[in-house]
């Protein structure tokens, strides 16, 4: 197999960083679409990665949420806490981590970054960015981002590693 030359680096690292970028303005510009343009920005950094390219993915991620930064800085926090980083720790995951109990240990640290981040997203929204959350939520807020968001993450950390696999097939099939 023929080695691939950096620039194909940069240019699907371009590619990604455009896509994500543009889901997250999309998502700032109108406000129900705001959780659909962090998964999708953080689906397009799965792009660089589908290749191996880690400094590539990790660009992306910088570059999108900087370029996103414009349209609104507020809405950008939760991408750059956690759903731009979350794929590229993933990815290390996988490669490094093969011990079953450093991996439980991961999982558990993983959970609580997420938590953390949905914590300081929901006051940064709701404070800076003057989102109204509704009464039930408003309540039991405690209740539902520690355990509803515990048992949330495992699911959708699963997903992020599926939908990472089809990222490699796809991405995969590119000829150049």
């Amino acid at each position: 197999m023929k080695k691939e030359k950096p620039s194909f680096e940069i240019a699907l690292s371009a590619i990604a960083c455009a896509l994500s970028a543009g889901c997250l303005m999309l998502g700032s510009l109108v406000p129900f679409l705001l959780a659909t343009g962090y998964l999708l920005g953080s689906f397009a950094v799965m792009i660089p990665l589908s290749k191996n390219y880690l400094r590539g993915a990790f660009l992306c991620y910088l570059a999108a949420g900087l370029i996103a930064v414009w349209v609104n800085p507020v809405n950008i926090i939760p991408y750059a806490v956690f759903f731009g980083l979350h794929p590229i720790v993933n990815y290390l995951q996988k490669k490094y981590i093969t011990f079953k109990p450093i991996f439980f240990v991961v999982e558990a640290v993983k959970t609580v970054w997420f938590v953390l981040s949905m914590w300081l997203s929901y006051f940064v929204l709701k404070s800076l960015a003057g989102f109204v959350f509704p009464e039930f939520l408003e309540q039991y807020f405690y209740l539902i981002l520690f355990l509803g968001g515990t048992l949330f993450f495992f699911g959708y950390d699963f997903l992020i590693f599926r939908c990472q696999q089809s990222a490699n097939v796809i991405i995969r099939r590119l000829r150049r």
